[in-house]
């Protein structure tokens, strides 16, 4: 069978790839850029990544309808939904200059397009990159819109579970076996192929353990939606200011 189904998730320098047949059949790959998927002979049908889709123009508390109706769903495990910034504060913190200057630029442009202002965090800044570039991806090739969708890996754990997780997959920003065990097991639970889901392929890859195991709850997550099963929150969809969806499918 085809490897038809893949989970995207961000790791250092580029992004980590979950691509299955929705049976037995699991790659992980790593690629530089998304696009890159979808130009390949054996793109995915269905692509779930772990990546704000659609910029608000003005970001108001709690973020897009998007996060203030998932986070209900995580119990403890909330603060992993981030609220994203407004579409300017994006664009600013990828101008030119060394990085403190962008990121000065990025809170002074958040300031001024949240209600009530506040800036943003570095470690949301830190994704801006990665933000921009499925934005950019998908105003350009409007066909992807159906293809590429977004996702949170914590919300598609819930899901799978049936319930909110009571043990995280990081402390302290750093992985925490017991988390990602329960993780793993809910991977396999959904028939994700879980051989390959250790240290030595996430070292092999450049990544973390943790980045491998969120790709795959989103390639779980992108099973549902080819399957017909998938929820949206919020469902239908917002739009952004340019079409694109706004909603987190699990």
């Amino acid at each position: 069978m085809t490897l038809r189904l893949a989970g995207i998730d961000g790791c250092r320098g580029g992004w980590v790839v979950a691509r299955w047949d929705g049976a037995g059949r699991l790659d992980l790959i790593r690629v530089a850029r998304v696009e890159a998927l979808f130009d390949a002979p054996d793109a995915p049908a269905i692509a779930c990544v772990d990546m704000p889709i659609g910029l608000p123009e003005t970001s108001e508390v709690g973020g897009r309808a998007a996060e203030r109706a998932v986070r209900p769903l995580l119990d403890k495990r909330q603060s992993s939904v981030f609220s994203v910034p407004a579409r300017a504060a994006v664009m600013a913190g990828l101008g030119p200059g060394d990085e403190r200057e962008r990121f000065a630029a990025a809170c002074a442009a958040a300031l001024a397009h949240s209600s009530p202002p506040r800036k943003v965090s570095i470690q949301c800044f830190n994704l801006f990159p990665k933000i921009a570039e499925l934005d950019e991806l998908l105003l350009r090739r409007a066909e992807l819109r159906d293809r590429l969708v977004e996702c949170h890996p914590e919300v598609s754990f819930r899901i799978m579970n049936g319930a909110p997780l009571d043990v995280a997959k990081k402390v302290k920003s750093r992985p925490y076996p017991p988390g990602l065990d329960v993780r793993i097991g809910l991977l396999a639970r959904a028939g994700v192929p879980i051989d390959l889901l250790n240290g030595k392929t996430a070292a092999a890859l450049g990544a973390g353990l943790d980045d491998l195991v969120d790709a795959c709850a989103c390639a779980v997550t992108a099973k549902r939606v080819f399957e017909g099963n998938a929820l949206r929150f919020p469902d239908p969809p917002e739009r952004d200011g340019f079409g694109l969806p706004v909603a987190i499918t699990a």
